[in-house]
C-alpha cells in the first residue's frame, strides 16, 4: 500500500502510479492500460453513491431527486433528463426534482464524448438509454421490496405516481413507506424496460420546466449570485490583439482606487482584485499596459475574405502545411459534363460572437494544490484537466460544482477552459483558499474570442438534359475548430465539412469533388449553436433554390425528386409535412413570400418554410413554419421552445451577427455594435413533429442552421438576387 492518508478526511489519496499515469496524460503521453481516459481523469473523484445508483436519489419524504450529468443553461435539459427517469420509476411527476452531478468522468461522461460535458445536442440521446434502466432498475427494487413485504409475486404489482400496489389485495405503499428495504435490494443490471407505447409522461405536454419557477422568482443561483465569506472579485486587462503578450505595466492609479486590493499579471493580461465588481472594473480600466505586438494577428477581416476567396478559385496558394483535403469525392472529378447549365456562386460567412446573455465568470478557491470550481460548467472533465495543469493535481481531485448559466451556444466549452483557467490562476495567486469570483464584461466577451470561424464556400453544379445535378465541386476555406484538442487534431476537421459531406444532395449527385482547406489564423474559433451547420446549410439549401430555379421546377417537387434520388426518407417526411402545414403551392398573404429549407444536423432532420417580406430594404421574417423528425420527442413542448429560441438565434445572426476586425482589433464591444433580435422583430414559429419510434436525436441546435436558407430562398423567390454573403444587413 504506497496510498497516502489525508489526516484531515481520512479519505485515502492517489497511490504513485496513479499520479505517473495521470500526469503522463496531461502531458500528452501514451499509456496502454487497462482502463479508458475517463477512469484516469476521475482518479481522486468520489464514486460512493445511494442505493440507487449515481442518477437517482430517493429522501425520506419520497421525493425523486434526478442527478443530471448536463449543465442547465436555459435549453431545458434538466426536465427532460428527469422526466426520463419518472417514466420508468412511475414516480410521481409533481414529487421529482432535479441537481447537478459532481464532476466524476468515470461516473458521468457523455457518451458520446468520453469526457463529462454538453454538447452537440447530446443530452437526452446520450442519457436515453442510461437513465431508463436507471429509473427502471429502481422501480423494480421497490418492487421487490413490496413483494417481499406483502409475501406476495412481483407479477401482481403495479407501480404508478409513485405508490406500489397489490392488485389482488388493494394494499398500497408509497416510495416513502417502501425505502428502507428497497435499498436493501441490490439493483437489477438488464431490468424490464416500458414499451414507448406505453408512456404515459415522455411525450406529454406534463413535461414541463422544472426550473420555471425559481427563474422567474429570482431563486435560481448563477455564478453572479455566489457570494463567500471574504471573496474577492477579479477582472482582467486582455491584449487589444490576439496573441499579444504583456511587456510592462504601471499600476500606480489603479491602486489609487478605493477597494482595489492586487494588481498582478497572469498568462492572459493582468488581473485587478477587488472588493467589489465595481472596483475591480474601474481599477482594471486605470491601468496602464506595454504590449508586445510582435507575435499578434494584425489581419482585417476584409483580408481574410477576400484570402479565402482567392485561395477557393486557385489564386492564391495554401501557405505553410496547409493542403487542400478532400471530403467528399465520387464520380470522375473533373471530366466534362455535358446537358444542362452550369450554377456558379461563392458564399461568405463572417466571424460570429456567441453573445449570451450571462458572460463569462467563476468563482475559483486554491488552496495550495487543492482546487474548487464553482460556475456554470459546460464540461466539468475539461475545467478539471485545466485546473489540474495549473495546480498541479489529479483532474479527479478538482471540485467543479456546476450551477445555472444564461446561455452558452458553445462559449462556456473549450479545450483551454480559457476563462476558467484564468480564474485558477488568479486564485492561485491569492492562495490561502480565498475565493476569488472572476468577471467578464460584455466587452471582454465580446472581445476576448471565441468565435465562429469566418468561412468562404465556392460551388459550381453542372446540371444534366433533366436540370438535375450531375457534376458538384465544392471547396471550404475556413479555420479548424478541433486544432489543438487534447485528443489530437484530426487531419481532416469534421466541423468545417458536416452538412455538407454527408448532404443528400451530394448523394443524389453522380459526380462530386468536395474539398476543405483549414488555415491558420491567430483568432481564436470554437464551435458556435450548430457549428458546422451555420455555414453549410446556408449553402447547400439556397445553392439548391437556384438549382432548382435554373431547371425551371418548383423547390419543393425538386427537393422531393433528389430525397427520393438519394433515399433520404426523413427529408422528405419533413419537407412534406412542412410544406402542408404551411399551405406550399397556395397564394402566401399579400406583400409575402415563401422560402423552404432542410437540412440534418445532429441525428435530427428539420424543414423550415418562411414567410418573408422586404420592409425599408431589409427581409421581415413573420410566420415560420417548422417540422422536425428527432426521434422519440421527450418533451414535446420544450422541443418547440427549443425550436422558437434556435430559429431567433439563426435569424439574428443572419440578419446582422458580423465580428469585425480592423488590423487585428476587433470593432464590436457590446449589442450596440453586434444587434440582437428585438421581440418585434421575432417570427411566429409552429412546431410540427414526425411521428417516429426512434431514440431521440438532438434538438437544440438542428433549428438554428435552416432559418437563413429559407429567408434567402424566400428573397430568391421574389425576384432578389441570390445571396452571397451574411449577414443579410450590412452596417
Amino acid at each position: 500500500m504506497n496510498r497516502p492518508l489525508d489526516r484531515v478526511t481520512g479519505a485515502r489519496g492517489a497511490t504513485r502510479r496513479e499520479t505517473l499515469a495521470v500526469g503522463a496524460t496531461l502531458a500528452g503521453g501514451a499509456l496502454v492500460v487497462a482502463c479508458s481516459p475517463a477512469d484516469i481523469l476521475a482518479i481522486g473523484a468520489k464514486n460512493d453513491f445511494g442505493a440507487f445508483g449515481p442518477f437517482i436519489k430517493i429522501g425520506p419524504d419520497g421525493w425523486v431527486t434526478v442527478v443530471c450529468k448536463h449543465i442547465e443553461f436555459g435549453q431545458g435539459t434538466h426536465t427532460g433528463l428527469a422526466a426520463i427517469v419518472a417514466e420508468e420509476l412511475d414516480a410521481d411527476w409533481d414529487r421529482v426534482k432535479t441537481e447537478a452531478a459532481i464532476a466524476n468522468a468515470k461516473v458521468y461522461a457523455n457518451s458520446m464524448m468520453g469526457v463529462q460535458g454538453t454538447g452537440g445536442s447530446s443530452a437526452i440521446p446520450n442519457s436515453w438509454m442510461q437513465l431508463r434502466t436507471a429509473g427502471a432498475a429502481a422501480r423494480a427494487m421497490f418492487v421487490q421490496a413490496a413483494a417481499k413485504r406483502w409475501k406476495a409475486p412481483a407479477g401482481d404489482l403495479t407501480v404508478q405516481n409513485g405508490i406500489v400496489t397489490h392488485m389482488p389485495s388493494g394494499k398500497q405503499a408509497a416510495f416513502a413507506d417502501l425505502l428502507a428495504d428497497a435499498a436493501k435490494v441490490k439493483p437489477p443490471q438488464s431490468p424490464q424496460l416500458k414499451d414507448p407505447r406505453n408512456f404515459t409522461l415522455i411525450g406529454t405536454q406534463r413535461v414541463r420546466r422544472k426550473d420555471a419557477a425559481i427563474k422567474t422568482t429570482g431563486q435560481a443561483v448563477f455564478t453572479q449570485d455566489i457570494h463567500l465569506p471574504n471573496m474577492l472579485t477579479a477582472m482582467v486587462a486582455h491584449p487589444p490583439k490576439f496573441g499579444a503578450k504583456v511587456v510592462s505595466f504601471d499600476d500606480s492609479a489603479a491602486r489609487k482606487v478605493p477597494g482595489v486590493v492586487d494588481v498582478f499579471q497572469i498568462p492572459t493580461g493582468v488581473a485587478v482584485t477587488a472588493q467589489n465588481t465595481w472596483a475591480a472594473r474601474q481599477g482594471r480600466d486605470a491601468l496602464k499596459v506595454h504590449w508586445d505586438l510582435s507575435k499578434a494577428e494584425t489581419a482585417s477581416t476584409d483580408q481574410l475574405g477576400k484570402l479565402y476567396g482567392d485561395l477557393a478559385a486557385g489564386r492564391a496558394q495554401p501557405q505553410g502545411k496547409a493542403r487542400w483535403q478532400p471530403f467528399a469525392s465520387k464520380g470522375a472529378a473533373g471530366a466534362p459534363v455535358t446537358g444542362g447549365p452550369a450554377v456558379e456562386i461563392t458564399y461568405d460567412f463572417p466571424y460570429l460572437a456567441h453573445a449570451a446573455m450571462e458572460p463569462m465568470n467563476c468563482v475559483a478557491i486554491v488552496n495550495g494544490q487543492s482546487c474548487h470550481l464553482i460556475h456554470g460548467s459546460q464540461s466539468p472533465t475539461l475545467d478539471q484537466l485545466n485546473a489540474a495543469k495549473i495546480v498541479g493535481n489529479l483532474p479527479g481531485n478538482i471540485q467543479v460544482d456546476t450551477l445555472y448559466a444564461g446561455g452558452s451556444f458553445g462559449r462556456r466549452t473549450n479545450f483551454q477552459s480559457d476563462y476558467v483557467a484564468e480564474a485558477v490562476h488568479v486564485a492561485k495567486h491569492v492562495g490561502g483558499g480565498r475565493p476569488v469570483k472572476l468577471v467578464w464584461a460584455r466587452e471582454d466577451d465580446m472581445r476576448a474570442g471565441y468565435y465562429r470561424p469566418l468561412v468562404h464556400h465556392a460551388v459550381r453544379v453542372t446540371l444534366d438534359a433533366n436540370g438535375m445535378p450531375a457534376a458538384w465541386r465544392h471547396r471550404i476555406v475556413s479555420q479548424s475548430i478541433m486544432k489543438g484538442s487534447p485528443m489530437g487534431t484530426p487531419k481532416l476537421d469534421s466541423t468545417s465539412v458536416e452538412g455538407a459531406q454527408d448532404s443528400p444532395y451530394l448523394k443524389a449527385t453522380p459526380t462530386v469533388d468536395g474539398q476543405l482547406l483549414s488555415t491558420d489564423v491567430g483568432v481564436p474559433v470554437l464551435w458556435w449553436r450548430s457549428v458546422g451547420a451555420t455555414h453549410s446549410a446556408f449553402v447547400m439549401e439556397h445553392t439548391v433554390d437556384q438549382l432548382a430555379k435554373a431547371a425551371g421546377k418548383d423547390p419543393v417537387d425538386y427537393r422531393r425528386a433528389l430525397y427520393a434520388k438519394a433515399g433520404a426518407n426523413r427529408h422528405l417526411a419533413v419537407l412534406n409535412l412542412a410544406a402542408e402545414k404551411a399551405g406550399w403551392g397556395s397564394t402566401p398573404p399579400e406583400g409575402w413570400t415563401r422560402g423552404v429549407a432542410v437540412h440534418e444536423s445532429f441525428g435530427s432532420v428539420v424543414a423550415q418554410v418562411a414567410e418573408v417580406k422586404l420592409q425599408d430594404g431589409e427581409p421581415k421574417v413573420g410566420r415560420v413554419v417548422t417540422a422536425i423528425d428527432c426521434g422519440i420527442v421527450v418533451a414535446p413542448d420544450q422541443v418547440a421552445a427549443q425550436m422558437e429560441g434556435g430559429t431567433c438565434l439563426g435569424l439574428a445572426a443572419a440578419l446582422f451577427g458580423r465580428i469585425g476586425m480592423k488590423d487585428g482589433e476587433v470593432q464590436q464591444a457590446n449589442f450596440d455594435g453586434y444587434r440582437v433580435l428585438r421581440n418585434s422583430e421575432a417570427p411566429t414559429v409552429e412546431t410540427y413533429f414526425v411521428a417516429s419510434n426512434n431514440p431521440p436525436s438532438g434538438v437544440g441546435e438542428p433549428g438554428t442552421p435552416v432559418i437563413a436558407p429559407a429567408v434567402a430562398n424566400a428573397l430568391l423567390a421574389m425576384g432578389q438576387p441570390a445571396t452571397t454573403s451574411l449577414p443579410f444587413v450590412k452596417a
